[in-house]
């Protein structure tokens, strides 16, 4: 058993979908899965295994932030030997290039986190995704006839800030979008030889101070999660 996830070993199926809220994880359990069983929610954080089409998958958060999904990943990659997690969650766009509801497959995220640096000693700002996850998606998301950008993303350990303009890493590596997670999975999944992907929708444009509202959101992830889904079935 693992500090933070409670669930008895072989709980946890192979592939996990993780995204960052709780209660986004139960509402994908209970209507995306079949035999679905709540294996943790320690702290609150819910872990749920059950079927789609099928095949065994598991569904739990990371909670916020690089400090918090990079605990999860770790525990769920070596203590409940999963072999890839896929990251669903939303973003923010940094310019009106990008739509609300838009689906982004990150390529690589960049971060002034020293996450890496001080975990596994790996000095890289860029890192990224791991495995044949982001390729799957792309396909997959090509037979669902769905349009999705592979593309850079930001991580960042802030989320409000004095400085509104673009940080420098953004515009170095041409990131179109800022979230708080994805570049600590993928330096955990580095590290470990593990498999790891971030899918995210777009829910609000900085530039412009469009959002998704809060009863769009449910409906605008559907989308999202489907394809995750889909993606593991080939996983």
């Amino acid at each position: 058993m693992s500090v933070h996830i409670a669930a008895k070993k072989g709980e946890i199926a192979k592939t996990v979908l993780q995204p960052g809220d709780p209660l986004r994880a139960k509402y994908i359990a209970d209507n995306f899965l079949d035999e679905v069983r709540l294996v943790s929610q320690t702290r609150n954080i819910y872990y749920f295994t059950g079927l789609y089409k099928g095949k065994e998958i598991s569904v739990g958060a990371s909670g916020m932030g690089v400090p918090s999904i990079g605990i999860y990943s770790f525990e769920l990659f070596t203590e409940y030997e999963v072999d890839t997690i896929i990251r669903i969650g939303t973003c923010g766009a940094y310019t009106s290039d990008l739509k609300l509801f838009d689906l982004l497959n990150v390529e690589n995220a960049a971060s002034e986190s020293t996450y890496a640096k001080f975990a596994w000693g790996n000095e890289d700002e860029l890192i990224a995704n791991q495995g044949n996850s982001f390729a799957l998606m792309n396909e997959t998301a090509q037979k669902l006839s769905l349009e999705i950008k592979p593309t850079n993303i930001h991580t960042s350990d802030i989320f409000y800030r004095k400085d509104t303009t673009i940080p420098e890493i953004a515009s170095k590596y041409g990131c179109l979008a800022v979230e708080m997670e994805a570049f600590a999975l993928f330096a955990n999944a580095k590290y470990l030889g593990k498999n790891a992907a971030t899918l995210l929708t777009v829910s609000d444009i900085i530039p412009t101070r469009e959002q998704i509202s809060a009863d769009e959101r449910e409906k605008s992830l559907k989308p999202m999660i489907e394809l995750a889904l889909e993606t593991a079935l080939q996983l």
